[in-house]
Protein backbone atom coordinates (compact mmCIF):
# COMPACT_ATOMS: atom_id res chain seq x y z
CA UNK A 1 0.00 0.00 0.00
CA UNK A 2 1.63 3.59 -0.85
CA UNK A 3 1.43 6.13 1.79
CA UNK A 4 2.88 8.73 -0.43
CA UNK A 5 1.18 11.80 -0.97
CA UNK A 6 0.03 11.78 -5.08
CA UNK A 7 -0.61 15.45 -5.77
CA UNK A 8 -3.73 17.54 -4.01
CA UNK A 9 -6.93 15.71 -4.57
CA UNK A 10 -9.51 14.86 -1.96
CA UNK A 11 -9.56 11.09 -3.79
CA UNK A 12 -11.60 8.34 -2.50
CA UNK A 13 -8.49 6.59 -1.47
CA UNK A 14 -7.20 9.15 0.91
CA UNK A 15 -7.29 7.34 3.67
CA UNK A 16 -4.72 5.35 2.31
CA UNK A 17 -2.41 8.23 1.79
CA UNK A 18 -2.89 9.80 4.86
CA UNK A 19 -2.82 7.52 7.81
CA UNK A 20 0.79 6.19 7.10
CA UNK A 21 4.11 7.75 8.04
CA UNK A 22 3.04 11.53 8.00
CA UNK A 23 0.21 10.91 10.32
CA UNK A 24 2.45 9.37 12.84
CA UNK A 25 4.97 12.22 12.45
CA UNK A 26 2.51 14.85 12.99
CA UNK A 27 -0.07 12.53 15.58
CA UNK A 28 2.63 10.72 17.83
CA UNK A 29 0.38 10.40 20.91
CA UNK A 30 -2.89 10.27 20.80
CA UNK A 31 -4.87 11.33 23.62
CA UNK A 32 -4.82 7.61 25.83
CA UNK A 33 -6.76 8.81 28.68
CA UNK A 34 -9.38 10.14 25.99
CA UNK A 35 -9.26 6.40 24.78
CA UNK A 36 -9.59 4.70 27.93
CA UNK A 37 -12.29 6.79 29.17
CA UNK A 38 -14.13 6.17 25.18
CA UNK A 39 -13.63 2.46 26.32
CA UNK A 40 -14.87 2.53 29.62
CA UNK A 41 -18.16 3.61 28.56
CA UNK A 42 -19.04 0.98 26.37
CA UNK A 43 -17.56 -1.81 28.66
CA UNK A 44 -19.35 -0.02 31.33
CA UNK A 45 -22.58 -0.15 29.47
CA UNK A 46 -22.60 -3.55 27.94
CA UNK A 47 -21.16 -5.37 31.03
CA UNK A 48 -20.07 -8.10 28.42
CA UNK A 49 -18.58 -11.40 30.22
CA UNK A 50 -14.62 -11.63 30.47
CA UNK A 51 -12.68 -12.95 27.72
CA UNK A 52 -15.65 -12.17 25.39
CA UNK A 53 -14.51 -11.80 21.49
CA UNK A 54 -14.30 -8.24 20.58
CA UNK A 55 -12.79 -6.41 17.68
CA UNK A 56 -12.28 -2.59 16.98
CA UNK A 57 -12.22 -1.26 13.35
CA UNK A 58 -10.06 1.11 11.40
CA UNK A 59 -7.89 0.29 15.16
CA UNK A 60 -4.91 2.64 13.52
CA UNK A 61 -2.15 2.07 16.41
CA UNK A 62 -4.58 -0.02 18.78
CA UNK A 63 -4.51 2.43 21.52
CA UNK A 64 -8.60 1.25 22.45
CA UNK A 65 -7.44 -2.34 21.42
CA UNK A 66 -4.74 -1.94 24.39
CA UNK A 67 -8.29 -0.04 26.49
CA UNK A 68 -10.34 -3.06 25.63
CA UNK A 69 -8.18 -6.15 26.53
CA UNK A 70 -6.99 -4.37 29.70
CA UNK A 71 -10.78 -4.27 30.10
CA UNK A 72 -11.13 -7.84 29.89
CA UNK A 73 -12.19 -8.81 26.50
CA UNK A 74 -10.04 -10.81 23.94
CA UNK A 75 -9.77 -7.98 21.42
CA UNK A 76 -7.90 -7.38 18.60
CA UNK A 77 -7.53 -4.67 15.59
CA UNK A 78 -8.58 -4.13 12.13
CA UNK A 79 -7.17 -1.81 9.54
CA UNK A 80 -5.94 -1.10 6.63
CA UNK A 81 -2.88 0.88 7.24
CA UNK A 82 0.84 -1.40 7.36
CA UNK A 83 2.26 1.58 9.22
CA UNK A 84 0.23 2.19 11.77
CA UNK A 85 -0.17 -1.43 12.33
CA UNK A 86 3.31 -2.09 12.95
CA UNK A 87 2.94 0.26 15.70
CA UNK A 88 0.48 -1.91 17.28
CA UNK A 89 2.04 -4.90 16.83
CA UNK A 90 5.32 -3.34 18.79
CA UNK A 91 3.14 -2.64 21.23
CA UNK A 92 2.39 -6.47 21.69
CA UNK A 93 -1.50 -6.27 20.55
CA UNK A 94 -3.28 -8.75 17.74
CA UNK A 95 -3.97 -6.65 14.40
CA UNK A 96 -5.27 -7.67 11.40
CA UNK A 97 -5.03 -5.55 8.16
CA UNK A 98 -7.99 -5.83 5.74
CA UNK A 99 -10.70 -3.24 4.78
CA UNK A 100 -13.50 -3.11 7.17
CA UNK A 101 -16.19 -3.68 4.22
CA UNK A 102 -14.42 -7.50 4.27
CA UNK A 103 -14.22 -8.49 7.90
CA UNK A 104 -12.08 -11.46 8.10
CA UNK A 105 -14.11 -13.06 10.51
CA UNK A 106 -16.21 -16.22 10.52
CA UNK A 107 -20.18 -15.36 11.06
CA UNK A 108 -21.52 -15.19 14.16
CA UNK A 109 -18.45 -15.19 15.77
CA UNK A 110 -18.06 -11.53 17.67
CA UNK A 111 -20.06 -10.66 21.30
CA UNK A 112 -18.57 -6.69 20.23
CA UNK A 113 -17.16 -4.51 17.56
CA UNK A 114 -16.12 -1.13 18.17
CA UNK A 115 -15.06 1.97 15.99
CA UNK A 116 -13.77 4.93 17.88
CA UNK A 117 -12.76 7.95 17.18
CA UNK A 118 -14.72 8.96 14.10
CA UNK A 119 -13.36 5.62 11.87
CA UNK A 120 -16.35 5.61 10.31
CA UNK A 121 -17.65 7.06 6.68
CA UNK A 122 -14.43 7.97 5.49
CA UNK A 123 -15.34 5.54 2.13
CA UNK A 124 -16.55 6.65 -1.33
CA UNK A 125 -20.20 6.14 -1.07
CA UNK A 126 -22.55 6.04 1.81
CA UNK A 127 -23.45 2.79 0.32
CA UNK A 128 -20.38 1.32 1.49
CA UNK A 129 -21.08 2.51 4.92
CA UNK A 130 -24.39 0.45 4.76
CA UNK A 131 -22.02 -2.25 3.25
CA UNK A 132 -19.93 -2.65 6.80
CA UNK A 133 -22.75 -2.03 9.02
CA UNK A 134 -23.78 -5.82 7.34
CA UNK A 135 -20.41 -7.33 7.51
CA UNK A 136 -20.21 -5.82 11.38
CA UNK A 137 -23.45 -7.51 11.52
CA UNK A 138 -22.52 -10.77 9.95
CA UNK A 139 -19.74 -11.25 12.04
CA UNK A 140 -21.64 -10.40 15.55
CA UNK A 141 -23.21 -13.12 17.59
CA UNK A 142 -27.05 -13.35 18.04
CA UNK A 143 -27.32 -10.60 20.75
CA UNK A 144 -23.95 -8.85 20.13
CA UNK A 145 -23.15 -5.23 19.91
CA UNK A 146 -21.88 -3.23 17.68
CA UNK A 147 -20.88 0.67 19.16
CA UNK A 148 -19.91 3.96 16.70
CA UNK A 149 -18.04 6.75 18.84
CA UNK A 150 -18.41 9.45 15.87
CA UNK A 151 -18.68 13.28 15.95
CA UNK A 152 -21.69 15.22 16.52
CA UNK A 153 -22.59 16.23 12.71
CA UNK A 154 -24.42 18.97 13.69
CA UNK A 155 -21.78 20.53 16.04
CA UNK A 156 -19.44 20.05 13.21
CA UNK A 157 -21.35 22.10 10.68
CA UNK A 158 -22.14 24.83 13.21
CA UNK A 159 -18.24 25.38 14.45
CA UNK A 160 -16.43 23.97 11.28
CA UNK A 161 -12.95 26.28 11.64
CA UNK A 162 -12.26 26.57 7.81
CA UNK A 163 -8.67 27.48 8.11
CA UNK A 164 -5.63 26.76 10.95
CA UNK A 165 -1.73 26.52 11.18
CA UNK A 166 0.80 25.33 13.66
CA UNK A 167 4.47 24.76 13.51
CA UNK A 168 5.30 21.45 14.58
CA UNK A 169 9.33 21.59 14.83
CA UNK A 170 10.69 21.97 11.47
CA UNK A 171 7.18 21.75 9.80
CA UNK A 172 4.24 24.13 9.52
CA UNK A 173 1.22 22.54 8.93
CA UNK A 174 -1.73 24.41 7.24
CA UNK A 175 -5.05 22.85 7.39
CA UNK A 176 -8.34 23.79 5.32
CA UNK A 177 -11.42 22.58 6.21
CA UNK A 178 -15.25 22.83 3.77
CA UNK A 179 -18.57 21.47 4.16
CA UNK A 180 -19.51 19.90 0.66
CA UNK A 181 -22.47 18.00 -1.26
CA UNK A 182 -25.62 19.96 0.66
CA UNK A 183 -23.09 19.95 3.99
CA UNK A 184 -23.68 16.27 4.24
CA UNK A 185 -19.63 15.66 3.43
CA UNK A 186 -16.21 17.88 5.48
CA UNK A 187 -14.00 17.58 3.53
CA UNK A 188 -10.29 18.63 4.85
CA UNK A 189 -6.79 19.64 2.81
CA UNK A 190 -3.51 19.50 4.94
CA UNK A 191 -0.33 20.73 3.68
CA UNK A 192 3.02 19.97 5.46
CA UNK A 193 5.47 22.69 4.93
CA UNK A 194 8.54 21.42 5.65
CA UNK A 195 12.16 23.60 5.81
CA UNK A 196 13.97 23.26 2.58
CA UNK A 197 11.28 21.94 0.25
CA UNK A 198 10.13 24.07 -2.20
CA UNK A 199 6.49 23.00 -1.90
CA UNK A 200 4.14 21.15 0.42
CA UNK A 201 3.19 17.70 1.18
CA UNK A 202 -0.70 17.60 0.49
CA UNK A 203 -3.19 15.00 1.97
CA UNK A 204 -6.69 15.13 2.44
CA UNK A 205 -9.42 13.82 4.66
CA UNK A 206 -12.87 13.34 3.81
CA UNK A 207 -16.27 12.01 5.90
CA UNK A 208 -19.26 11.70 5.68
CA UNK A 209 -21.39 13.61 7.92
CA UNK A 210 -23.79 11.51 9.92
CA UNK A 211 -26.40 12.11 12.83
CA UNK A 212 -27.08 9.72 15.53
CA UNK A 213 -30.26 9.29 14.07
CA UNK A 214 -28.64 8.98 10.29
CA UNK A 215 -26.52 5.97 12.23
CA UNK A 216 -29.52 4.66 13.93
CA UNK A 217 -30.97 3.73 11.14
CA UNK A 218 -28.33 2.47 9.32
CA UNK A 219 -27.75 0.38 11.49
CA UNK A 220 -31.67 -0.88 11.65
CA UNK A 221 -31.41 -1.44 8.18
CA UNK A 222 -28.94 -4.21 8.63
CA UNK A 223 -30.46 -5.56 11.64
CA UNK A 224 -28.96 -3.58 14.41
CA UNK A 225 -31.08 -2.60 17.25
CA UNK A 226 -30.11 1.05 18.20
CA UNK A 227 -30.11 0.16 22.19
CA UNK A 228 -28.20 3.49 23.48
CA UNK A 229 -27.05 7.09 22.53
CA UNK A 230 -24.93 8.92 24.42
CA UNK A 231 -23.22 12.75 23.79
CA UNK A 232 -20.00 12.51 25.46
CA UNK A 233 -17.42 9.91 27.00
CA UNK A 234 -18.90 10.27 30.53
CA UNK A 235 -22.16 9.01 29.65
CA UNK A 236 -23.96 12.54 28.59
CA UNK A 237 -26.99 12.60 26.92
CA UNK A 238 -26.61 13.71 23.17
CA UNK A 239 -27.19 17.14 22.64
CA UNK A 240 -26.58 20.29 20.37
CA UNK A 241 -23.03 21.26 22.14
CA UNK A 242 -22.19 17.41 22.90
CA UNK A 243 -18.95 16.62 21.47
CA UNK A 244 -19.14 13.24 19.82
CA UNK A 245 -22.23 11.36 18.62
CA UNK A 246 -22.21 7.56 20.11
CA UNK A 247 -24.65 5.30 19.13
CA UNK A 248 -24.62 1.28 20.39
CA UNK A 249 -26.84 -1.44 18.50
CA UNK A 250 -27.41 -4.88 19.23
CA UNK A 251 -27.91 -7.66 16.58
CA UNK A 252 -30.98 -8.99 15.84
Amino acid sequence: MSTRPRGPRAAEDWFEDWFGEEYLQLYPHRDDSEAERAVELIVGRLRLPAGSPALDLACGAGRHVAHLRDAGLRAFGLDLSAELLEVARDDGLPTVRSDMRQIPVATGRLALVTSFFTSFGYLPDAEDDERVVAEVHRVLAPGGYFSVDFLNADRVRARLRAHDEVELGSRRVVQTRELVEGGTVVEKRIEIFDAGRARPRVFHERVRLYSADDLARLMERCRLEPVATFGDYAGGPLAPEAPRAIVIGRAR
